[in-house]
């Protein structure tokens, strides 16, 4: 299984104001970004300008439909 590193860098503002932003790297390689926001998710694959958004609503029943289930 491949070992994922995961950075991320939190702006000094509200949430509201600007995107947390994690850079998924899986062995060191460029994977993607994830976006989060008040409002949305998005997923910016690597080598991409834009990216996939969802509402929270959707990625709660696009996870609770495809996502394993874990304890924690």
């Amino acid at each position: 299984m491949a070992k994922h590193d995961v950075m991320f860098s939190i702006p000094e503002r509200q949430l509201g104001k600007a995107d947390v932003e994690f850079t998924i790297k899986p062995d060191g390689k460029a994977f993607g970004r994830l976006k989060i926001s008040n409002g949305t998710v998005v997923w910016v694959p690597k080598d991409k300008t834009y990216g996939y958004k969802m509402s929270w609503v959707e990625f709660d029943k696009l996870l609770q439909k495809h996502g394993k289930a874990e304890n924690g």
